[in-house]
């Protein structure tokens, strides 16, 4: 009976010098882990002060306003509203995901274009020389300005395009795919004006 109560003991006496290293390993990287945490969030809160924030933006803290002014169009084609809903789309982009207030004129950074191209192209011909797929391209002109900084003005073309099936009709499709193409012609003039990319 003696023999088991020692033994018995002698194991709490170990459980318990190990737990206790075991915390105290515990603590050790917790300590380790509340610096680093901290070290972190303090390194995201200087940068978000600066130049750079969480949606990816590189714009300088100094733009607070943005003019987009209705685009136009010079090409053949198209639904009625094409530019009028490309326009409300580049604003509502900018407003979701910059802190810049949109204003009517003289904004610190200025969108303006026009749609130059709206064109159906052929593509995937099957082996008896008709095409397999119809392509909708839209080509939009961009003309950026900021007044902060000069060197980040540009006017160039953007384009992006979706296909369809050759047995339909673009009047079939084109409420399909117009919505598709604008989105992404939004997202990457975004990325060229406020990303730099």
């Amino acid at each position: 009976m003696k023999k088991t109560k020692i033994v018995k003991s002698e194991k709490l006496k170990i459980k318990n010098k190990t737990s206790g290293f075991l915390n105290s390993t515990h603590k050790k990287y917790f300590s380790r882990g509340l610096v680093l945490f901290l070290t972190f969030n303090f390194s995201l809160l200087s940068l978000s002060c600066g130049k750079y924030s969480f949606t990816g933006t590189t714009l300088d803290p100094n733009i607070k306003t943005i003019t987009v002014n209705t685009f136009t169009t010079s090409a053949a084609g198209g639904p009625a509203n094409l530019t009028l809903t490309f326009t409300e789309k580049l604003k509502e982009y900018y407003q979701r995901y910059t802190n810049m207030k949109v204003v009517p004129s003289n904004g610190d950074i200025v969108l303006e274009g026009s749609i130059t191209g709206y064109d159906v192209l052929p593509v995937a011909a099957t082996a008896s020389d008709q095409a397999a797929q119809n392509r909708l391209q839209v080509t939009v002109q961009v003309r950026f300005s900021n007044s902060k900084d000069e060197t980040k003005n540009f006017d160039q073309p953007f384009s992006f395009y979706q296909d369809f099936p050759a047995n339909q009709t673009l009047t079939q499709s084109e409420s399909r795919l117009v919505p598709k193409i604008q989105d992404q012609l939004v997202l990457d003039i975004f990325n060229k004006t406020a990303a730099d990319w």
